[in-house]
C-alpha cells in the first residue's frame, strides 16, 4: 500500500467532520505558532482564547483539509499542487516553512483524536515532504522566496 493509500484508508474519518478538525487544526497552528495567525487577515484579530469554537476559523480549515483530500487522491500530482502553490506564492505570500508547521500540527491533531496510528503519521509526513518540495519548486519557478 502506497503513503497515500494509507492515508486515504482513514480518510473518511476526516472528511466525516471536516469543519470540526478543520478548525482544531488552525486553533492548534495559531496557539502553537502565533506568527500564522498573522497570515490569515480574517482571523488576525480573534483572540487566541476565541480561536476553538470560530466559525470562521473552523470554515477555513474546512477548505485546507478538502484541499488536502485531493491532494491525497491526486497522489501529490503537480496538477493540484501548481494552482494552490501559485496562489501561495503570489496572493497569500505564504512562506514554505508554513507548509511544514501545518503538517506537524495536522500529524500531531489526528494522533490525539486517534483518526491516524504512527505508521499513517509517518505516510503523512513522507507525502508532505514530497508535496512540500512540488512547491517549493513552483515558488522557485515564480521568483517567490517567502
Amino acid at each position: 500500500m502506497s503513503d497515500c493509500e494509507l492515508i486515504l484508508a482513514s480518510w473518511g474519518k476526516v472528511e466525516s467532520n471536516l469543519a470540526g478538525f478543520g478548525g482544531e487544526v488552525l486553533t492548534r497552528l495559531f496557539t502553537e505558532h502565533p506568527d500564522t495567525q498573522k497570515l490569515f487577515p480574517k482571523f488576525v484579530g480573534i483572540p487566541c482564547g476565541e480561536l476553538a469554537g470560530n466559525a470562521g476559523v473552523a470554515d477555513h480549515g474546512k477548505t485546507v483539509l478538502t484541499k488536502l483530500g485531493e491532494i491525497l487522491r491526486a497522489k501529490g500530482s503537480g496538477d493540484v499542487i501548481k494552482p494552490l502553490a501559485t496562489t501561495h506564492a503570489n496572493k497569500h505570500k505564504i512562506a514554505l516553512n508554513n507548509f511544514k508547521l501545518i503538517t506537524e500540527v495536522i500529524i500531531k491533531v489526528f494522533g490525539e483524536k486517534g483518526v491516524w496510528d504512527t505508521a499513517t503519521q509517518d505516510a503523512f509526513r513522507s507525502v508532505m515532504g514530497v508535496v512540500i518540495h512540488e512547491i517549493d519548486c513552483v515558488y522557485k519557478e515564480l521568483g517567490f522566496t517567502g
